[in-house]
């Protein structure tokens, strides 16, 4: 190592490995079979860049720091234990909340310090341009994403289901904006440290206010894009925090984190044919609740899981399609059991799986992935698309909306140009769902009436497990 090089020097390479950490992680994130790897990549770069940031500092009381990590570890840990694979996204919006809340709590943190310092002068003199300014956007942006988050995950939930339309809500949307910018700059520039208070808490609360504006008429269908959106903006927070401190770590790690979540939007409202306008003016998902159809069938047949076997019997292609109802059901070592009892039988069985099935982006493969269903079973959409031609027996578990031909068909409909699973192409659909409850778009699926689906009313773990037993009661393939 160069002996010329200063300890700022030192630190700034330091920060490197853990960059380079979360950029290799977020890499391997992608794919099903290095995900594991690449989340251990991840822990172990944040751990790092704690420590170098640690032993930037110098002098630190590591008495607070240890309570720090100590609460914050088990809140973290805690959280996770108690989330069933159907409350992932869940999970997801309140650890944006927790990122919003230090970034808003660091700029109040910087600014009492300026206040109470004795050699402060009057209210944040003390701070330069840039820091003051990345103060405000650290408060602000913090503090949208807190309540943002906070409101969307209990939305998921089901509570505040019914908070969609908000009288003026664009008007006081733009107030808030046109009200925060000279509060900002009054929190900032004040010589008076009661004025400068005052500025500050009326910033923190127009935050807070428009956290809620903007999320509030985002229905059920369009939440995942949201808080994959709020995550981008958290880490915006992160990095406008790391330039209030002078700490590259966070701006680096900050700058990954956004970018990484807007391309993660991007991708998700592509998978929707959403326009991200479209998702900030809601209302899809929210005009007839789950579990609502709006419309009747006319022509639905439907089985049970004896007559079901007896056509999978005879099938030499399978394909299963599973949706947020397997997940809920907890049905996914059903289904894994399904597809090695038909494999047993020299099947060839895959799982299709949509860019949005369940709640968020790799959310069935994380279920999936409970139940140990090897890799290469799982395909994606693009892949298998093309198959379902040729596919004899596709079984599709919860899913719904990404099964609906109504995408292809219906140019009114809310779900008109999503890409979907085209299982309506395969010689015979079954549809394992309780009932004919609409998905979260809250349309008929049209593929329920087709000639070649019949419906498999009931549980999904119950009607997977039937199939199961049916089969092998049956004459050996």
């Amino acid at each position: 190592m160069n002996p010329s090089l200063g300890a700022t020097e030192i630190a700034l390479l330091a920060y490197l490995v853990p960059v380079a950490l979360f950029v290799v992680g977020l890499k391997r994130l992608a794919r099903v079979r290095t995900a594991r790897r690449g989340n251990l990549l991840l822990a172990v770069g944040m751990l790092l860049a704690v420590v170098v940031t640690l032993v930037e500092q110098g002098r630190v009381d590591y008495v607070w720091i240890v309570v720090g990590l100590l609460v914050g570890a088990s809140v973290g840990a805690v959280t996770v234990m108690r989330a069933s694979a159907t409350s992932m996204p869940q999970v997801v919006a309140r650890f944006n909340g927790f990122s919003g809340a230090a970034a808003a709590l660091i700029g109040l943190a910087l600014f009492w310090d300026a206040v109470v310092s004795p050699d402060a002068g009057a209210a944040l003199v003390t701070l330069g341009v840039l820091e003051s300014l990345s103060l405000a956007v650290s408060l602000v942006i913090g503090a949208v994403t807190f309540s943002g988050s906070v409101l969307a995950e209990a939305k998921l939930w089901g509570r505040l289901g019914g908070l969609t339309r908000i009288p003026g809500r664009v008007v006081l949307l733009a107030a808030t904006g046109a009200l925060g910018v000279p509060a900002a700059g009054a929190a900032v520039a004040a010589d008076d440290v009661r004025a400068a208070a005052a500025a500050l808490v009326a910033l923190l609360v127009l935050a807070l206010a428009a956290g809620v504006l903007a999320v509030a008429p985002v229905g059920g269908a369009d939440m995942p894009v949201m808080i994959s959106l709020l995550n981008s903006v958290s880490g915006l927070a992160v990095a406008a925090s790391g330039f209030a401190l002078g700490n590259t770590m966070l701006i680096m790690g900050g700058t990954i984190v956004g970018a990484a979540g807007l391309m993660l939007t991007r991708i998700m409202c592509a998978a929707m044919n959403r326009g991200l306008l479209g998702v900030f003016a809601g209302g899809l998902g929210d005009t007839a609740p789950p579990g609502e159809g709006r419309e009747s069938y006319d022509h639905v047949v439907s089985s049970d899981p004896e007559e079901a076997a007896m056509v999978l019997e005879v099938a030499r292609s399978v394909v299963i399609v599973p949706g947020y109802g397997l997940a809920a059901a907890r049905a996914q070592q059903s289904a894994a059991d399904l597809a090695d009892t038909l494999a047993e039988r020299g099947v060839r069985v895959r799982f299709a799986v949509h860019p949005v099935a369940g709640r968020m982006p790799g959310h069935m493969n994380v279920v999936l992935a409970e139940a140990n269903v090897p890799y290469e079973r799982l395909v994606e959409m693009e892949a298998i698309n093309r198959d379902f031609g040729d596919t004899d027996v596709v079984i599709v578990v919860g899913a719904n909306d990404v099964v609906n031909p109504a995408a292809r068909a219906a140019s009114g409909s809310p779900i008109a140009g999503m890409p979907i699973l085209e299982v309506d192409n395969a010689r015979r659909v079954m549809v394992v769902k309780r009932s004919l409850s609409a998905g979260y778009a809250g349309i008929k699926n049209e593929l329920f009436e087709r000639d070649n689906c019949t419906m498999l009313f009931g549980d999904a773990k119950q009607v997977l497990d039937d199939l199961v037993r049916e089969l092998k009661a049956g004459i050996p393939a």
